[in-house]
């Protein structure tokens, strides 16, 4: 994509704060090239030293991203917005769209009732003195996470998996410090990375989790931090193995400046047993969100950790936003306990397998190769993203593209089960073939 949009200033400051106001405005947007540093410093009159400056700071920032012989780029999500900004463009009109990443809303469970028997107690509202995490959801989430074999002595919440990883990031590493992330993974934590100035070590995911290869090379590299995915992993479906668990644990035990920190976004949703890594290292995180279970909008996560780790993440915590609201902590716990919404999570985890499941039989059936052991999600390696997303798109679907989660692996499209009509897949799953070509070499193994 190449755009029109006149970047002005003759700082380093004038200029990032120009670009910035494009990509605000919506005149440089997403994925829009930026002039070379040398063609901008020759049309502003300024120094080529100077360009260079305010693109490092825009990188720093995370709004634009270098991509080789792409050039200079808008990143696909900045952390900025405007009054045109949208969360998520909308598919096509008449496409399904099957590009979200998210749960089937049909399969959340009622929070109506709860809501009602929270809104008829007589008990006086919580004040800022006595607000805390409330130690009978405490106790609940400690046995939880003990049941998955997780230490939890130490125990904290936030706003959900993202916003824990986030004060996590916050609490241990600084600007320029590297970072492993999971290759293909979660577009949301790329962008935060590159929103806080990290450095993202690219670490290969194959169907049993990071691959030890993968991680020994991010150790070699000097990572400060490691960002693994428990289960049903984002896009590709992954799931660590116990053997993979075992030769990683052994990798990472001799780590004692590493942040471990451990996302099961699934959490009820897995069909699969769950195979911790945390703990093996002084400092470590294990997050669990109610996203995907219970509802998006239950902006609620339980982060089990070291003792000073989880003492920085609630002590900065209290410093601004001060806690989680108890009245969600008490719906939460409302939802944990209801036999009903046990049964309704049974219901949904065993839709999705079937729904995955029978996608990735049909895919097999047209010579596609796809992945998706646990979760909501199929990928499916291609080697050609732009033809095959418009291909689908052309056939009525709407897909992720794969470059949205990529960093160095090889392309791809994930396609998010959760939505997806069971008398469809057949016709998806030809669509794929055809979006795909001849010859499907299954790029994802490294």
């Amino acid at each position: 994509m190449s755009v029109r949009y006149q970047i002005s200033g003759s700082t380093a400051a004038e200029i990032s704060a120009s670009v910035e106001a494009g990509i605000r405005a919506d005149t440089l947007p997403a994925g829009a090239a930026l002039p070379a540093v040398r063609a901008l410093a020759g049309d502003l009159g300024i120094s080529p030293a100077t360009v260079a400056r305010a693109y490092q700071d825009l990188r720093q920032r995370g709004l634009i991203v270098t991509a080789g012989r792409a050039g200079t780029r808008v990143r696909p999500r900045p952390p900025v917005t405007g009054p045109r900004s949208a969360l998520r463009p909308p598919a096509a009109p008449g496409a399904l769209d099957l590009s979200s990443g998210g749960p089937d809303g049909r399969l959340l469970p009622p929070i109506a009732p709860h809501l009602a028997a929270l809104a008829a107690r007589a008990d006086p509202p919580i004040g800022y003195a006595e607000a805390a995490v409330l130690p009978p959801l405490a106790d609940a989430a400690r046995e939880r996470l003990a049941a998955d074999g997780v230490p939890a002595t130490a125990l904290t919440l936030t706003g959900g998996a993202l916003d824990g990883i986030e004060r996590l990031l916050a609490a241990h590493l600084r600007a320029g410090d590297p970072v492993g992330v999971e290759d293909p993974g979660w577009p949301n934590l790329l962008d935060l990375v590159a929103a806080l100035g990290l450095r993202p070590v690219a670490v290969p995911v194959d169907d049993d989790g990071p691959t030890e290869a993968g991680v020994r090379a991010a150790l070699t590299a000097g990572i400060r931090a490691l960002i693994v995915t428990s289960r049903a992993q984002n896009p590709t479906g992954a799931a660590i193995s116990a053997a993979r668990a075992t030769t990683l644990r052994t990798l990472l035990a001799g780590q004692p400046h590493l942040l471990l920190i451990e996302d099961d976004h699934a959490a009820e949703l897995a069909a699969v047993p769950l195979h911790p890594l945390v703990g093996i290292t002084p400092a470590w995180a294990f997050v669990r969100s109610t996203s995907k279970p219970f509802g998006p909008d239950l902006r609620l996560a339980v982060l089990s950790g070291d003792e000073a780790t989880v003492g920085r993440v609630a002590g900065r915590m209290r410093l601004g936003t001060g806690w989680i609201s108890t009245v969600l902590q008490e719906l939460v716990l409302r939802l944990w306990r209801d036999r009903s919404t046990s049964e309704l999570l049974d219901r949904a985890r065993t839709d999705y397998d079937g729904r995955r499941q029978a996608l990735l039989a049909a895919l097999s059936a047209h010579g596609v190769t796809g992945h998706g052991r646990t979760g909501i999600n199929v990928w499916v390696p291609v080697p050609d993203e732009t033809r095959a997303v418009t291909s689908l798109r052309d056939a009525g679907y709407a897909v992720s593209p794969g470059a949205l989660h990529r960093l160095d692996s090889p392309p791809g499209i994930r396609i998010t089960v959760s939505r997806l009509d069971p008398a469809r897949i057949g016709s998806l799953a030809a669509a794929v073939a055809r979006a795909v070509g001849p010859a499907t070499p299954d790029t994802f193994k490294m």
